[in-house]
Protein backbone atom coordinates (compact mmCIF):
# COMPACT_ATOMS: atom_id res chain seq x y z
CA UNK A 1 0.00 0.00 0.00
CA UNK A 2 2.54 2.79 -1.32
CA UNK A 3 1.06 6.11 -1.21
CA UNK A 4 3.83 7.67 -2.86
CA UNK A 5 4.00 8.97 -5.92
CA UNK A 6 6.10 11.85 -8.06
CA UNK A 7 6.09 15.55 -8.86
CA UNK A 8 9.01 17.27 -10.64
CA UNK A 9 10.73 13.77 -9.54
CA UNK A 10 10.24 14.41 -5.87
CA UNK A 11 7.87 11.82 -4.01
CA UNK A 12 4.91 12.47 -3.62
CA UNK A 13 3.13 11.62 0.18
CA UNK A 14 -0.70 10.69 0.84
CA UNK A 15 -1.26 12.36 4.12
CA UNK A 16 -5.11 11.63 5.48
CA UNK A 17 -7.38 12.65 8.16
CA UNK A 18 -9.84 10.72 9.70
CA UNK A 19 -12.86 12.88 11.14
CA UNK A 20 -14.51 10.26 13.30
CA UNK A 21 -17.91 10.17 15.14
CA UNK A 22 -16.59 9.00 19.14
CA UNK A 23 -18.32 8.72 22.13
CA UNK A 24 -17.52 8.82 26.04
CA UNK A 25 -16.72 5.58 26.97
CA UNK A 26 -17.20 3.83 23.97
CA UNK A 27 -14.08 2.39 24.09
CA UNK A 28 -14.52 -0.48 22.00
CA UNK A 29 -16.57 1.29 19.24
CA UNK A 30 -14.04 4.50 19.24
CA UNK A 31 -10.63 1.53 18.31
CA UNK A 32 -13.35 0.32 15.95
CA UNK A 33 -13.88 3.01 14.37
CA UNK A 34 -10.08 4.40 14.02
CA UNK A 35 -8.98 0.86 12.91
CA UNK A 36 -11.68 0.97 10.09
CA UNK A 37 -10.79 4.74 8.98
CA UNK A 38 -6.65 3.23 9.20
CA UNK A 39 -7.85 0.21 7.00
CA UNK A 40 -9.59 2.69 4.48
CA UNK A 41 -6.65 5.64 4.22
CA UNK A 42 -3.89 2.71 3.67
CA UNK A 43 -6.30 1.11 1.32
CA UNK A 44 -6.02 4.43 -0.34
CA UNK A 45 -2.80 5.45 -0.50
CA UNK A 46 -1.90 6.71 2.62
CA UNK A 47 1.76 6.69 4.19
CA UNK A 48 0.70 8.88 6.97
CA UNK A 49 -3.15 8.64 9.04
CA UNK A 50 -4.26 11.27 11.96
CA UNK A 51 -6.88 10.91 14.17
CA UNK A 52 -8.51 13.25 16.35
CA UNK A 53 -7.66 14.18 19.98
CA UNK A 54 -8.81 11.70 22.52
CA UNK A 55 -9.57 9.14 20.01
CA UNK A 56 -9.87 6.29 22.61
CA UNK A 57 -12.00 7.98 24.87
CA UNK A 58 -13.84 10.93 23.59
CA UNK A 59 -13.98 13.88 25.31
CA UNK A 60 -16.76 15.68 27.17
CA UNK A 61 -16.41 13.65 30.47
CA UNK A 62 -18.66 14.17 33.61
CA UNK A 63 -16.14 13.87 36.31
CA UNK A 64 -12.35 13.50 37.13
CA UNK A 65 -13.21 10.02 38.02
CA UNK A 66 -14.39 9.23 34.68
CA UNK A 67 -11.83 10.53 32.74
CA UNK A 68 -9.16 8.91 34.91
CA UNK A 69 -11.64 5.82 34.51
CA UNK A 70 -10.86 5.84 30.72
CA UNK A 71 -6.95 6.98 30.53
CA UNK A 72 -5.09 4.31 29.39
CA UNK A 73 -1.02 3.78 29.57
CA UNK A 74 1.14 3.71 26.59
CA UNK A 75 1.18 0.17 26.71
CA UNK A 76 -2.48 -0.50 26.88
CA UNK A 77 -5.32 -1.99 24.78
CA UNK A 78 -5.93 1.15 22.60
CA UNK A 79 -2.09 1.99 21.73
CA UNK A 80 -1.46 -1.45 21.17
CA UNK A 81 -4.05 -1.99 18.84
CA UNK A 82 -2.93 1.02 17.09
CA UNK A 83 0.85 -0.58 16.47
CA UNK A 84 -0.77 -3.22 14.96
CA UNK A 85 -2.94 -1.86 12.78
CA UNK A 86 0.05 0.67 11.64
CA UNK A 87 2.05 -2.54 10.99
CA UNK A 88 -0.53 -4.05 9.69
CA UNK A 89 -1.19 -1.56 6.67
CA UNK A 90 2.47 -0.38 6.80
CA UNK A 91 1.10 3.40 7.48
CA UNK A 92 2.67 6.08 9.97
CA UNK A 93 0.21 6.49 12.58
CA UNK A 94 -0.91 10.03 14.89
CA UNK A 95 -3.46 9.71 16.87
CA UNK A 96 -4.82 11.71 20.17
CA UNK A 97 -5.42 9.43 23.54
CA UNK A 98 -6.44 10.28 27.15
CA UNK A 99 -2.97 8.87 28.72
CA UNK A 100 -2.39 7.34 32.26
CA UNK A 101 0.88 8.33 33.14
CA UNK A 102 1.05 6.83 36.25
CA UNK A 103 -1.06 8.58 38.68
CA UNK A 104 -1.94 11.52 36.49
CA UNK A 105 -4.19 11.79 33.44
CA UNK A 106 -2.67 13.26 30.26
CA UNK A 107 -4.28 14.69 26.88
CA UNK A 108 -1.42 13.29 24.55
CA UNK A 109 -0.98 12.33 20.89
CA UNK A 110 1.05 9.09 20.02
CA UNK A 111 3.61 8.83 16.82
CA UNK A 112 3.82 5.15 15.68
CA UNK A 113 5.89 4.12 12.79
CA UNK A 114 4.84 1.67 10.14
CA UNK A 115 6.53 -1.09 11.69
CA UNK A 116 4.12 -0.59 14.71
CA UNK A 117 7.03 0.79 17.02
CA UNK A 118 5.72 3.87 19.38
CA UNK A 119 8.11 6.52 17.93
CA UNK A 120 6.80 9.31 20.34
CA UNK A 121 4.77 10.28 23.10
CA UNK A 122 3.27 14.21 23.38
CA UNK A 123 1.60 14.99 26.13
CA UNK A 124 -0.69 19.01 25.69
CA UNK A 125 1.10 21.84 26.93
CA UNK A 126 -1.86 24.11 26.51
CA UNK A 127 -5.19 22.81 28.10
CA UNK A 128 -8.72 24.45 26.70
CA UNK A 129 -11.50 25.39 28.90
CA UNK A 130 -12.68 22.61 31.77
CA UNK A 131 -9.20 20.48 30.14
CA UNK A 132 -8.18 21.92 32.92
CA UNK A 133 -10.29 19.99 35.51
CA UNK A 134 -9.22 16.48 34.07
CA UNK A 135 -5.65 16.45 33.03
CA UNK A 136 -2.08 17.52 34.21
CA UNK A 137 -0.14 19.57 31.21
CA UNK A 138 2.59 18.54 29.55
CA UNK A 139 6.02 20.53 29.89
CA UNK A 140 8.02 19.14 27.08
CA UNK A 141 8.47 20.60 22.99
CA UNK A 142 6.65 18.50 20.94
CA UNK A 143 8.65 15.62 19.20
CA UNK A 144 9.78 15.91 15.81
CA UNK A 145 10.22 12.61 14.18
CA UNK A 146 12.21 11.00 10.95
CA UNK A 147 9.96 8.80 9.85
CA UNK A 148 12.24 6.50 6.88
CA UNK A 149 10.81 7.01 3.34
CA UNK A 150 8.30 9.64 4.56
CA UNK A 151 9.85 12.68 5.90
CA UNK A 152 10.43 14.88 9.21
CA UNK A 153 6.55 14.57 11.12
CA UNK A 154 6.02 16.54 14.69
CA UNK A 155 2.98 16.26 16.46
CA UNK A 156 1.17 18.80 18.98
CA UNK A 157 -2.59 18.65 19.96
CA UNK A 158 -5.74 21.00 19.26
CA UNK A 159 -5.24 24.12 21.42
CA UNK A 160 -1.73 24.40 21.15
CA UNK A 161 -1.73 25.16 17.47
CA UNK A 162 -3.18 28.54 18.24
CA UNK A 163 0.08 29.77 20.07
CA UNK A 164 2.36 31.14 17.37
CA UNK A 165 5.93 30.35 19.56
CA UNK A 166 4.57 26.31 19.93
CA UNK A 167 4.43 26.05 16.55
CA UNK A 168 7.82 28.11 15.41
CA UNK A 169 9.62 25.95 17.68
CA UNK A 170 8.86 22.94 16.01
CA UNK A 171 9.17 23.79 12.41
CA UNK A 172 12.69 25.10 13.99
CA UNK A 173 13.06 21.32 14.70
CA UNK A 174 12.60 20.45 11.13
CA UNK A 175 8.92 19.92 10.92
CA UNK A 176 7.77 18.85 6.98
CA UNK A 177 4.45 17.77 8.14
CA UNK A 178 3.17 19.26 11.58
CA UNK A 179 0.25 16.62 12.63
CA UNK A 180 -2.47 17.77 14.99
CA UNK A 181 -5.26 15.64 16.43
CA UNK A 182 -8.17 18.27 17.86
CA UNK A 183 -11.47 18.54 19.22
CA UNK A 184 -13.05 21.72 18.07
CA UNK A 185 -16.28 22.54 19.98
CA UNK A 186 -18.45 24.68 17.54
CA UNK A 187 -18.46 28.44 17.71
CA UNK A 188 -20.88 30.53 16.28
CA UNK A 189 -19.37 32.82 13.24
CA UNK A 190 -20.75 35.06 10.55
CA UNK A 191 -22.38 33.25 7.72
CA UNK A 192 -19.95 32.19 5.02
CA UNK A 193 -17.29 32.52 7.35
CA UNK A 194 -15.07 29.37 7.95
CA UNK A 195 -13.79 28.34 11.47
CA UNK A 196 -11.14 30.91 12.85
CA UNK A 197 -9.30 27.43 13.88
CA UNK A 198 -9.04 26.30 10.07
CA UNK A 199 -7.52 29.82 9.52
CA UNK A 200 -4.99 29.13 12.01
CA UNK A 201 -4.01 25.87 10.60
CA UNK A 202 -3.37 27.95 7.69
CA UNK A 203 -1.81 30.59 9.42
CA UNK A 204 0.90 28.31 11.17
CA UNK A 205 1.66 25.86 7.34
CA UNK A 206 2.55 29.67 5.63
CA UNK A 207 4.37 31.56 8.92
CA UNK A 208 6.12 28.24 8.92
CA UNK A 209 6.58 27.02 5.18
CA UNK A 210 5.80 23.44 6.47
CA UNK A 211 2.38 21.15 5.48
CA UNK A 212 0.01 21.23 9.10
CA UNK A 213 -2.47 18.28 8.88
CA UNK A 214 -5.19 18.20 11.26
CA UNK A 215 -8.06 15.78 12.06
CA UNK A 216 -11.24 17.01 14.22
CA UNK A 217 -14.20 14.99 15.53
CA UNK A 218 -17.75 14.68 13.57
CA UNK A 219 -21.50 15.37 15.14
CA UNK A 220 -21.95 15.62 18.72
CA UNK A 221 -21.06 14.60 22.34
CA UNK A 222 -23.38 15.38 25.32
CA UNK A 223 -24.16 18.77 24.04
CA UNK A 224 -20.95 19.48 22.25
CA UNK A 225 -21.25 20.02 18.92
CA UNK A 226 -17.85 19.43 17.12
CA UNK A 227 -16.80 21.65 14.07
CA UNK A 228 -16.12 18.74 11.75
CA UNK A 229 -12.58 21.06 10.52
CA UNK A 230 -10.74 18.78 9.24
CA UNK A 231 -7.61 20.17 6.82
CA UNK A 232 -4.64 19.65 5.09
CA UNK A 233 -2.45 22.83 4.12
CA UNK A 234 -0.08 23.26 2.20
CA UNK A 235 3.44 26.02 2.75
CA UNK A 236 2.06 28.33 1.25
CA UNK A 237 -1.54 28.22 3.18
CA UNK A 238 -3.78 26.59 1.29
CA UNK A 239 -6.08 24.60 2.13
CA UNK A 240 -5.30 21.01 -0.19
CA UNK A 241 -8.37 18.91 1.70
CA UNK A 242 -11.05 20.14 3.86
CA UNK A 243 -11.28 24.03 2.94
CA UNK A 244 -14.97 24.08 4.27
CA UNK A 245 -16.33 21.94 7.45
CA UNK A 246 -17.83 18.93 7.14
CA UNK A 247 -21.09 17.54 8.73
CA UNK A 248 -20.52 13.83 9.98
CA UNK A 249 -17.47 11.45 9.57
CA UNK A 250 -14.93 12.23 7.06
CA UNK A 251 -11.35 11.55 5.04
CA UNK A 252 -9.53 13.39 3.77
CA UNK A 253 -6.59 12.58 1.55
CA UNK A 254 -3.88 14.70 0.31
CA UNK A 255 -0.37 14.14 -1.70
CA UNK A 256 1.93 16.46 -0.18
CA UNK A 257 5.33 17.04 -1.21
CA UNK A 258 7.12 17.26 2.28
CA UNK A 259 10.13 18.11 0.71
CA UNK A 260 8.67 21.36 -0.44
CA UNK A 261 8.56 22.12 3.54
CA UNK A 262 12.50 22.55 3.34
CA UNK A 263 12.49 25.34 1.75
CA UNK A 264 11.37 28.48 3.21
CA UNK A 265 12.22 30.96 0.57
CA UNK A 266 9.56 33.66 -0.67
CA UNK A 267 10.91 34.54 -3.77
CA UNK A 268 14.50 35.30 -4.39
CA UNK A 269 14.67 38.13 -1.97
CA UNK A 270 12.99 36.85 1.53
CA UNK A 271 13.58 33.64 3.54
CA UNK A 272 10.71 32.94 6.74
CA UNK A 273 13.07 31.73 8.77
CA UNK A 274 16.60 33.50 7.55
CA UNK A 275 14.35 37.39 7.74
CA UNK A 276 13.68 36.83 11.72
CA UNK A 277 15.45 38.97 13.88
CA UNK A 278 14.77 37.50 17.08
CA UNK A 279 17.17 39.68 18.99
CA UNK A 280 14.17 42.18 18.57
CA UNK A 281 11.23 39.91 19.69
Amino acid sequence: MNGSTERDGRPMTTVACAQLALGVGDVAENLAAAEEAVEAAARAGARVVVLPELANSGYVFDSVAEARALAEPLDGPTVTAWSAAARRYGVTLVAGLAELDGDRVRNSAVVIDPAGELRAVYRKAHLFGTEKDFFVPGDEAPPVVDIDGVGRIGVMVCYDLEFPEWVRRVALAGTELLCAPVNWPRFPRPDGERPAEVIKAQAAAAGNRMYVAVADRAGDERGVVWTGGSVIVDPDGFPVAGRNPTEGPALLLASCDLAQARDKSLGAHNDVFGDRRPELY
